[in-house]
Parts: structure tokens; sequence; C-alpha cells
């Protein structure tokens, strides 16, 4: 793609994120029912709804670029995806939505070559809205549901705290986390839900965001993208570049990060 074309598909997604996470924060104030996947997680009307309108937005904006979302995967419609495509989590953090928390966001993210490269994270409830591309920076503006989101600044990673400062609670954390914190002389933990974990690194309010448990490559695609935009990395266990187009699209353990290089998480692993 050109820059002008980059540009303008970065401006289409970050509207879709917008119009999807309306309607989710709509369903938030009104209610709606929850119901159980076959793996036994919520999905409520907010996720369907929420996806079927980015569905419809990337096959107008990109329509030879396969798109992975949540809800269509669970219902196992899964493109091929050789080059390019797009994750889509159209409700992170259902849970957090289900019981009334403010943690859960609209992510769409676009892979190339294996790596994230452009994303949108909104976050209705939080008046956050954060997107990137890794080849022209990342921003983050105010956004209320319905309303046009305020002007943008540019954010990027911040050189580390001393002590570096990590995304994770220790109260929830694996062990494997906890001890991988104690050898970094980590004591300092923010705790917030959803793909908000990339953004707080990304904008400079954290240094580092670790993870062992599994998740889903469309659970982290925005949030990396806007991560590696803001000048971060994320690194698999053994401290390579975290890559995308996994079998299955799941995700083993991470370390997001800006400037700080911690040990790699394959050494507390068991």
């Amino acid at each position: 793609m050109t820059r002008e074309e980059r540009s303008a598909l970065m401006l289409g997604l970050v509207a879709l994120a917008e119009r999807a996470g309306d309607v989710v924060w709509d369903h938030f104030v009104g209610g709606c029912a929850v119901m159980a996947k076959a793996d036994a997680s919520p999905v409520t009307i907010a996720d369907q709804a929420a996806e079927a309108i980015i569905l419809h937005g990337l096959a107008l904006l990109a329509p030879a670029v396969p798109v992975v979302a949540e809800e269509e995967a669970a219902a196992g419609r899964i493109p091929e995806t050789d080059g390019a495509f797009f994750l889509v989590d159209p409700l992170d953090g259902t849970r957090e939505f289900v019981r009334r928390g403010d943690d859960f966001t609209v992510n769409i993210g676009l892979i190339e070559d294996g790596a994230p490269t452009m994303g949108v994270v909104y976050a209705p409830a939080r008046d956050a809205l954060y997107w990137g591309d890794v080849g022209a920076g990342a921003w983050l503006a105010a956004r209320t549901p319905h309303q046009d989101h305020g002007a943008p600044r540019k954010i990027v990673v911040r050189d580390p705290s001393n002590p570096p400062c990590a995304v994770a609670s220790r109260s929830h954390a694996t062990p494997e986390v906890v001890a991988w914190l104690d050898a970094g002389g980590i004591c300092d933990c923010v705790a917030i839900g959803s793909s908000l974990k990339f953004a707080l690194v990304a904008c400079g309010e954290a240094d580092v965001y670790p993870r062992t448990g599994p998740t889903m490559e469309w659970d982290t695609a925005a949030g990396d993208a806007v991560l590696r935009a803001a000048g971060g990395v994320t690194l698999d266990p053994d401290g390579a570049p975290f890559r995308y187009g996994k079998p299955g699209f799941r995700n083993t353990g991470f370390v997001a990060t800006g400037p700080y290089r911690p040990a790699p998480l394959r050494d507390f692993l068991t």
C-alpha cells in the first residue's frame, strides 16, 4: 500500500471501531442477555452486533483482505490467511462488560508478514480511543460514545522507570509472572483489563506487560499494533519478536514492552 492508502485505511478502521463501540455502549447502557459459547465463555448481543458492523465495514474498506473474527471463528468460519489479514475482537473483556466494569474494548488489527502493523483499540466506557500504524506512529484521543473524538495526541513508549512499572495484578498473576516480576525488581503494578494493558505501555503509563496464560490472536493484535506503532515491541517467551498466524490463532506467553528489556519469560516457565 502507498502512504496515502495506508492513511485512508487507518482512518477507516478508526471510524469502524467507533461505530462498533457505540453499539456496544448502547447495549451496555440498556442491558442485554448473556449466552454461553461452546467453550462456556460468555457472549452477548453486543459482541455479535459489533462484529457484524466491523465485518461489513472491512468488506467495503479492504475486500481482498481476509478477516478472522472471534465470533465467526467460534462458529467455525475461518478464512485462509496466506498473506495480510485482519484480526477482530468486537468486544474484548466480555466478562468485564457483563459485570458492569469499564475495562472492555473494541479491537481491530491488521497483520502483515506475521506482524501486527495497524490497529485500533476503543474503550467506550473510558472515553479512550487508541490507534496506530507502525509506519506512521500511534495516537490517543478522548472519545465519548456517539460523539466525535477529540484532538488526538501522539503517544510513545517511555524510558523505563526505576524500578519498572508493570501492567499486572500480583493478586491474580500466575506464579511464573510473580517470579518474573520479583526477578526484575518490579514492585509497582497497575491492574487493568483487556487490550488496555498494551495501551498503557504504548502511551507511557507503564513499562511492561507480561502474560503467561493463554490468549487468542484477536485478543492481542490491535493493542500489540498500537504498542509497536508507539515504539514498543512484543516478545515471545524466548525473547524473539511475537508472531501472528499461528496454528488455531492461539497465543503462548509474551512480554509487551517499551525500551525496558526484561529477562526472557521462558526462564520462568515450568
